[in-house]
């Protein structure tokens, strides 16, 4: 989605490394911390959690963005009041999300208008996994938490869903990936990238820009 602002933006994953005297720290490509970090929820909890706490206590992350789907007034103002410096709709074209990192970069804080309900726009140029088994990206989403062994109400508090909307996910994406059964959407979910690797993959994914 990024690729084609690469002259404007670069992305790095970072890693930890072991500190010391003052424990584990993370750096980024070049050894140096990143301008931001863009904290993506697909699969994970929400800023109302405390997940995003580590993030925005590292000194190496730079400012924090959070990029998600749900753009309920409660979690966008959470979201700043622990310090994030954007909140940005996963709607945005791959355009219009690179100018507003590149604001945040200059030092504004940029927040996506507030959508109460979660319903689900196309995400332009996006990728996720399951994409191309046809599911959505909640839909996708959805799976990565069953994948997980979260219960449906688990499922539904941490996405800000209905249990009615999250049945009509789960029911799309069982019949888009031709399964019928909870123990066949774990294993699914597994052996198609659904879980987060934290072994590969241990910090956010930061930007450079």
């Amino acid at each position: 989605m990024l690729e084609p602002h690469a002259g404007r933006i670069e992305v790095v994953e970072t890693e930890v490394i072991d500190g010391e005297g003052s424990g584990p720290r993370r750096r980024g490509a070049g050894d140096r911390p990143v301008d931001l970090t863009l904290y993506d929820t697909f699969g994970r909890t929400q800023v109302d959690q405390d997940a995003i706490d580590e993030v925005l206590a590292d000194p190496a992350a730079g400012s924090v963005v959070v990029y998600t789907w749900n753009m309920q007034g409660a979690l966008v103002d959470r979201a700043v009041e622990k310090g994030c410096s954007g909140y940005l709709d996963k709607s945005l074209s791959a355009d219009e999300l690179v100018r507003s990192l590149e604001s945040v970069a200059a030092g504004e804080t940029v927040v996506s208008p507030i959508r109460e309900y979660a319903e689900e726009r196309s995400t332009a140029g996006g990728a996720w996994p399951g994409r191309r088994h046809g599911l959505t990206e909640r839909e996708a989403e959805m799976i990565a938490l069953i994948a997980q062994g979260y219960t449906n109400p688990e499922i539904a508090a941490r996405s800000y869903i209905t249990g009615n909307s999250l049945k009509s996910y789960i029911r799309s994406a069982y019949r888009k990936i031709g399964v019928e059964r909870r123990s066949q959407a774990v294993r699914w979910g597994i052996e198609h990238g659904m879980l987060p690797d934290e072994e590969t993959r241990p910090g956010p994914l930061g930007s450079k820009l």
